[in-house]
């Protein structure tokens, strides 16, 4: 596994890879890696990629003034060792200045669909967002990039720069992994312990239980996201950002009967600020062609 640190050094890789005419699947992280991670791996190589690379890159650019840039959970070493162990052929890694060097003044903003939900709770995260990813294509030069469902607004926020940049790069979304107790995983929880991982499970909770309504029947969107709103508000340890129901298309906001419904959920948890959802009504894939 070949263990990557510039940009001009990414580009050499994938263009004599694709010389050899191979398809390169990307898979962007940012570190402090678990399963959900190593599945994006499997749906990368499971796509067709016969080479696959992942990069790790915590982007300052995506954290707000105040937010975890600097406690964020890092351990390159054991990162490189499960990604090794997984079979990725190539692991980018530049720093802050090979991102970002001096002088940097060029910035990717995608709006209408990175409006509200975090996008409205954290100012200015889906323009870091895009502006890193569109630098990993540009790198690594993928024919298909794999994102993880748990971050749905990311996912389409990512679509959509990829559709309207003519990236010509195949985006594919794989599904949550979840912990034995439903909690979805992620490199935040790592912030979590006693009583606040505990607390942690009211949001895979309360989509359950929503889920649980639309198969017995339920329709209204107020009364499905409803049930999952109330598990983060009876829980004690939770502070509510957002509970809504969206489109699972075009996440554009919902009310009334639906057939197929997103619901999304964001809660702090102790020092966690933690994400989840669930698509009812409509197969996952459906959001996943590009």
């Amino acid at each position: 596994m070949e263990r990557i640190r510039t940009p001009s050094a990414m580009r050499a890789w994938a263009d004599a890879r694709r010389a050899e005419g191979a398809r390169i699947g990307l898979v962007p992280t940012m570190g402090y890696l678990h399963e959900g991670h190593m599945s994006l791996v499997s749906v990368a190589k499971a796509a067709g990629s016969e080479v696959v690379a992942a990069t790790i890159f915590v982007n300052p650019m995506q954290f707000a003034p105040g937010e975890d840039f600097e406690k964020y959970p890092r351990d390159e070493e054991r990162d490189l060792a499960m990604l090794e162990a997984a079979g990725v052929d190539a692991v980018y890694l530049p720093g802050v200045g090979e991102m970002y060097p001096e002088g940097h003044q060029t910035f990717v903003d995608v709006t209408g669909v990175s409006q509200g939900l975090c996008g409205a709770e954290r100012p200015g995260h889906f323009r870091g967002v895009a502006t890193v990813v569109a630098k990993l294509f540009l790198a690594a030069k993928p024919h298909a990039a794999v994102f993880g469902e748990k971050d749905c607004q990311q996912l389409a926020v990512i679509r959509a720069m990829t559709r309207d940049l003519d990236f010509g790069i195949e985006i594919i979304g794989a599904p949550i992994v979840r912990e034995g107790d439903g909690l979805a995983m992620s490199s935040r929880n790592a912030y979590l312990s006693g009583e606040d991982r505990i607390a942690a499970r009211c949001l895979s909770r309360g989509l359950f239980r929503a889920k649980a309504l639309f198969d017995a029947g339920e329709r209204d969107a107020g009364t499905l996201v409803g049930a999952a709103r109330k598990e983060i508000e009876t829980e004690p340890r939770a502070k509510m950002e957002y509970a809504e129901g969206r489109d699972p298309d075009t996440l554009a906001p919902i009310a009334g009967r639906v057939e197929a419904v997103t619901i999304l959920l964001a809660a702090k948890v102790g020092p966690a600020r933690l994400i989840d959802n669930i698509t009812l009504g409509k197969t996952i894939p459906g959001r996943d062609a590009s």
